[in-house]
């Protein structure tokens, strides 16, 4: 593996040395079977340990992780005839979101998500996955398009955030995302959207306003990122652990709270160690949604929208004597 995360270490460690023995053993004439077995065994123990008990923390460097499959990537694995969709007619290409239309098993969709790079040079090019103003008009104007020919809205959200630069505030950032909220809350076609990395802030928000939002299970779903918290709360983004464990910004969380409608699963490990696995527990999730959805006239697709976003979150009132 390229890259190995602290809390897999250990993991590694040992696929390393049982590595090591068969390749003493393919090399002479010493049989090693039963301990490379013995190690097995505990590696397939140790996986469902480590994987199964993730701190907050742990969910949010997977989130993170260099080798995560972008939406691009899932694109390519769960649709057919993609034609990517450039521009926002007003300023210009925002490359740190795609857009265009698709098939998803037959069904004409418009397919829209954050996208980073990856490697630097990709990076660069595509902000870190973070859009400037064009970006989000760009996926409202692919968004009026389908309301317009009836194709359902599929979202992928994964950033830090929307870019906060000078230039993107100067060209109305705040303005480009809240017209997208509006508008989206709106929209009479069926919206689903899915959280496969990172969803930070009003960035993610921007493309998050649907019908359904489902989540990646090491994916995080929050209004500031722990470091951006920690810097807040305790003037000190070393603490940003502490605050990934108090923000509650993992996928079970948010399903316990109401924000999400369900969690999809990923392969021990992370949906990086294979992406096609990982595309069908999407794709599955993807066609029931559809499957319902489709079913529901304008105005039902409108109500239980308006429902589902009255219903998250809880008032406590507070009386004084």
């Amino acid at each position: 593996m390229k890259h190995v995360l602290p809390f897999e270490k250990p993991v590694v460690e040992l696929k390393e040395k049982i590595a090591e023995l068969r390749k003493f053993t393919n090399e002479s004439d010493i049989d090693l079977s039963d301990e490379i077995n013995k190690l097995e065994s505990r590696l397939e123990s140790l996986e469902t340990e480590v994987y199964g008990n993730m701190s907050p923390w742990d969910r949010v460097q997977m989130a993170r992780h260099p080798e995560r499959p972008t939406s691009l990537d899932y694109i390519g694995q769960l649709f057919t005839n993609f034609l990517e969709l450039h521009g926002d007619r007003y300023y210009g290409d925002d490359e740190a979101i795609v857009g265009g239309i698709a098939k998803f098993e037959d069904t004409p969709v418009t397919v829209i998500g954050h996208q980073r790079g990856k490697d630097t040079k990709e990076n660069i090019r595509r902000n870190f996955g973070m859009p400037h103003p064009e970006g989000y008009r760009k996926a409202l104007r692919l968004m009026y398009q389908a309301e317009k020919f009836n194709r359902p809205i599929i979202t992928f959200i994964d950033t830090k955030g929307a870019y906060p630069g000078k230039a993107a505030e100067e060209r109305g950032q705040s303005e480009a995302i809240a017209k997208n909220l509006r508008e989206m809350a709106g929209l009479t076609v069926p919206i689903i959207c899915i959280v496969i990395g990172e969803g930070g802030s009003g960035g993610a928000l921007g493309i998050s306003v649907g019908d359904r939002l489902f989540m990646l299970e090491n994916s995080t779903y929050s209004v500031i990122s722990p470091e951006g918290a920690a810097a807040l709360l305790w003037k000190d983004s070393n603490l940003a652990q502490k605050a990934a464990e108090s923000m509650r910004i993992t996928s079970y969380d948010l399903k316990e709270l109401g924000v999400i409608d369900d969690v999809i699963g990923e392969i021990q490990g992370g949906a990086h160690r294979n992406i096609k696995e990982q595309s069908e527990a999407i794709r599955n999730t993807l066609r029931e949604a559809l499957n319902e959805l489709n079913q529901q006239s304008e105005d039902a697709l409108l109500e239980g929208r308006w429902e589902k976003y009255q219903q998250i979150g809880a008032v406590t009132s507070i009386v004084r004597s």
